[in-house]
């Protein structure tokens, strides 16, 4: 609980740029936080406002926090779900308790501000129609910094594709940076 105060704390006296802390959505509770978000200036989401939500179990933080957009407007982006699910590997597998909710943050506006087109992930209506709630449920794929595609493995499975070969496939051309096969 006190890395917890003490990250609300960081968060509020000094925020990521274009993020502030929505003070209300910490009155009730210290495990549940909304973060507002501005698209940075000079990329495809400048000006857009978007909501983080992020919600902390009492392992945090040696258990990664669920993060999600949340709020009528979710960023289409290749790893941003239309339900507000994010492919990012430090929201689960790459997690470490060196890691913040201010790394976290700066993480998502370097995804958002890297991205060179507005589009769904391929596999976003499959995965809406059958996820988890908790995103962390999820078994994400995670590519490369120069690959636009993030997919789940229940997706690959459902289309048939056998998940070995993609993965050695993958490995073998250097793609692949976080699954383990």
């Amino acid at each position: 609980l006190k890395r917890l105060q003490k990250e609300l704390l960081a968060l509020q006296n000094d925020p990521p740029p274009g993020m502030t802390l929505n003070e209300k959505s910490v009155q009730n509770t210290i495990t549940q936080w909304i973060v507002d978000m501005e698209g940075a200036p000079g990329t495809l989401y400048e000006g857009e406002k978007f909501q983080l939500l992020f919600k902390f179990s009492s392992r945090y933080p040696f258990d990664s926090p669920q993060v999600m957009f949340t709020g009528e407007n979710i960023p289409v982006h290749p790893h941003v779900y239309s339900n507000g699910h994010i492919c990012l590997s430090i929201l689960t597998e790459d997690w470490s308790p060196a890691l913040s909710v201010q790394s976290v943050c700066l993480s998502i506006i370097s995804m958002l501000s890297s991205c060179k087109e507005k589009r769904r992930p391929p596999d976003n209506s499959f995965y809406v129609r059958t996820c988890n709630k908790n995103p962390k449920k999820t078994k994400w794929w995670y590519h490369g910094e120069y690959s636009v595609f993030c997919f789940t493995q229940s997706y690959l499975i459902q289309i048939n594709v056998d998940v070995h070969k993609i993965c050695n496939f993958i490995v073998q051309k250097g793609q692949f940076i976080s699954m383990k096969c």
